[in-house]
């Protein structure tokens, strides 16, 4: 064993240390969308990784490709790289007693709890209420990721009637486990809001009371996981499905507790009139918009990847025309910037060649060939069908080690459980021999996840207390992760942002240069063992756009308007007053074929270029004020144009950036979402040409203070338009006018 491990190191060196040995990522790279190779259309995925080590994914009832016409109950898809998926079949063949004929079963959610897979699941369509529109949560159960899946008799969330008629949309299941032990389930959509529910030991009941999390009208889709000391609530905004002008994208908040308040990092929460959200992606100008409902897997490296559907602006449906909206599955790492998550950076969804997940490394063994590349150091140790067992008993710990040189910056994983009474099960790094190693363990007989580190005389030891009730002869995820001094190592269930444990320290100074191994006490399991370069995480955001030379403005300071300006359709009712335009909202849109509301437009500058203006407008709160809005416009037409408002939305109050133009014969139209608004918005369009296609890409951002700025996504006008900029304040008198007041409009270099 000495002279493997010494042969290791010597290898190590000799290609230049762990840094240069094993620097970046797999050079395998990949495209989106991951879905192409199985499905057309892999609406609302989640993805698990199961316990024989593969990567399974879940979508929507649809039809799995163009033409097909057959909908499918859960789709399932495998694949061992997370990149290249293949169909496996449809996870429900019966359906609930409780479905009518007819129930479509949406937004899948599947989780490993208690030895079992768990399958959470929209039902939109129940025998409670003859009239339809009753929404429930169904759940079912598999002993593999696969199935066989038995239906519970009864929803895990029934219907639930709306305060006014109706049934309140009990839609997109999410489950999470807290590190107590509890567990909770997240649902619901517009009409009622995202909530949260306590569940029972088994997962399979809701207990207790609901929590709000979310206010309606704005979210759907909500996702919940543990980073740090924080609660993540990801959820999707706008509208998923509409065709080319989808504008659908994911924001955050944060809580100390699951059940909330989530604010985002402005501190506005996600429960109130005027929402907050921290945007996670929004579409960027290439081929994807749309981009919701996510999921979030870890690859073997320890990075994020966001998993979620998006639409192909230039193939929209899936196939005629307004039919079901073509939204595949795609994959784009995950960053964790100054405390928020973030896809790319803050780039968007991606469209080139990006690098891969790492799903396997210098250790990567399911132990089908027995103990090939492994030294027992002590123990009695085995492997048959594909399970590694340690089967002798007695307080000793014993060690297997693998070979394979890793980098001192290492993350490993195991599946493990423990079957004998008071055993431990555990993953060592950084081991040349027992004395100098880092250990972390599962322990039944001290009820924790145990961290320890030896380098001869200096020893270090750190633990937290796993759940009462935990399940030691269940399979459970145990990963180990290094970056210089520091150690961390976590315990979950089903690998989703879920630690029910997680333990630190730091190691001493001289432990460095080790193999990686399994620990045992008593009688073990383990399975799906691995070891690779730790990722390297991302910490500088994506460039946003910057504000350049004053290039025009109007301060609104005169007796009117300066000259720059010119009305589509004048309204009378705009005046410059006290150093504002004054605009009274008028009972007019530009949405559809009316075309009666005005514009106020001036030249857009050559090149690239960011306009500004500071808008104040009397929306209130709560009321309902439909669809109130003023803001910024960038104009081709009555029928092509991308508008950012302040807006009321039903009892909510946003920042909408919508966009119309023509398809397919009509008229689409449908909005993104940037920050939250308050009773003075900044607002910002910032263009630019792209260079490939000629296209103008106008980028959105907004303000509630003039200094902080949240960006969204982008909207895009033809290549050939000379689209001008300028002013709205559209969306009607009822219950009363409100009234805009623009203090500025000043465009910049960008």
């Amino acid at each position: 064993m000495a002279r493997t491990l010494a042969a290791a190191l010597c290898l190590t060196l000799a290609l230049g240390g762990p840094a240069a040995a094993f620097a970046g990522s797999p050079a395998s790279g990949y495209r989106n969308a991951v879905s192409d190779g199985f499905a057309d259309t892999f609406a609302d995925p989640v993805v698990i990784r199961g316990e024989d080590g593969r990567w399974y994914s879940y979508g929507t009832t649809d039809p799995l490709r163009e033409g097909e016409h057959v909908f499918h109950k859960v789709p399932i898809a495998v694949s061992d790289d997370l990149v290249s998926w293949s169909y496996a079949g449809d996870a429900l063949t019966g359906v609930p007693a409780y479905a009518a004929p007819g129930a479509g079963f949406w937004a899948p959610d599947v989780r490993y709890l208690d030895g079992r897979y768990v399958m959470y699941y929209t039902v939109t369509d129940t025998t409670v209420s003859p009239d339809g529109g009753d929404f429930a949560i169904g759940v079912a159960t598999a002993p593999t990721p696969t199935g066989p899946w038995t239906h519970s008799d009864t929803p895990v969330v029934a219907p639930r009637p709306g305060p006014f008629g109706g049934w309140w949309w009990t839609l997109d299941p999410s489950q999470f486990t807290d590190v107590d032990g509890r567990r909770y389930l997240y649902f619901g959509s517009y009409f009622g809001g995202v909530w949260v529910t306590e569940l029972s030991g088994d997962g399979l009941r809701a207990v207790g009371s609901p929590t709000r999390v979310a206010i309606d009208n704005r979210y759907e889709g909500g996702y919940v996981l543990r980073h740090g000391e924080h609660y993540y609530l990801l959820a999707s905004s706008a509208n998923c499905c509409a065709g080319p002008t989808t504008g659908y994208s994911v924001f955050a908040g944060r809580s100390t507790s699951p059940r909330g308040p989530f604010v985002d990092a402005d501190g506005v929460s996600l429960d109130t009139s005027r929402t907050g959200g921290t945007p996670v992606i929004a579409q960027n100008g290439n081929p994807w918009i749309g981009a919701g409902h996510n999921a979030v897997v870890t690859d073997l490296a320890g990075q994020d990847w966001f998993v979620y559907h998006a639409i192909n602006r230039a193939d929209p449906y899936l196939d005629e025309p307004y039919g079901i909206n073509q939204r595949p599955m795609l994959l784009d790492r995950l960053d964790w910037i100054d405390g928020w998550p973030v896809v790319r950076a803050g780039a968007g969804p991606s469209s080139g060649v990006e690098v891969a997940p790492v799903t396997s490394g210098p250790v990567s063994d399911r132990f089908d060939s027995g103990l090939d590349g492994w030294e027992p150091v002590s123990g009695s140790w085995s492997a048959s069908s594909g399970i590694l067992r340690q089967t002798e008993s007695g307080a000793a710990r014993r060690f297997l080690v693998s070979g394979s040189v890793v980098p001192d910056d290492v993350r490993a994983e195991a599946d493990v459980r423990v079957t004998g009474p008071d055993g431990a099960a555990g993953l060592t790094v950084r081991y040349r021999s027992p004395g100098h190693s880092a250990t972390v363990w599962i322990d039944q007989d001290a009820g924790a996840l145990l961290a320890s580190a030896v380098d001869g005389a200096e020893r270090v030891a750190a633990s937290a207390s796993l759940p009462a009730g935990f399940s030691y002869r269940t399979w459970h995820n145990l990963a180990v992760e290094v970056h210089d001094d520091r150690l961390i190592g976590s315990v979950t269930g089903s690998r989703l942002g879920d630690p029910l444990a997680v333990v630190s320290l730091r190691l001493p100074a001289g432990l460095s240069s080790g193999a990686v191994g399994l620990a045992a006490r008593g009688v073990t399991e383990l399975d799906n063992v691995s070891a690779a370069a730790r990722h390297r995480p991302v910490t500088d955001r994506a460039l946003v756009p910057a504000v350049g030379a004053l290039l025009d403005s109007d301060e609104f300071s005169g007796a009117g308007l300066d000259e720059g300006w010119s009305w589509l359709r004048q309204d009378p009712s705009a005046v410059v007053r006290d150093g504002d335009l004054v605009w009274p909202t008028q009972p007019a849109d530009l949405v559809g074929s009316d075309n009666t509301a005005g514009v106020l437009l001036r030249d857009a500058p050559a090149g690239d270029y960011l306009v500004e203006a500071k808008l104040s407008i009397d929306l209130g709160v709560d009321s309902v004020r439909n669809y109130q809005q003023a803001g910024l416009i960038a104009y081709a037409s009555d029928d092509h144009f991308a508008r950012l408002c302040h807006v009321a939305i039903w009892n909510t109050r946003q920042v909408e950036y919508g966009k119309e133009q023509p398809f397919a014969g009509r008229l689409a139209y449908g909005g993104n979402i940037v920050g939250p608004p308050a009773e003075t918005t900044w607002l910002r369009l910032a263009h630019r040409v792209d260079p490939e296609n000629g296209e103008h890409e106008y980028r959105a951002a907004s303000s509630r203070d003039g200094e902080r700025w949240t960006w969204g996504g982008t909207w895009t006008l033809p290549a050939g338009a000379n689209p001008r900029i300028g002013l709205v304040s559209h969306g009607g008198d009822w219950p009363e006018p409100a009234t805009a007041r623009f203090d500025y409009f000043r465009v910049y270099e960008a």
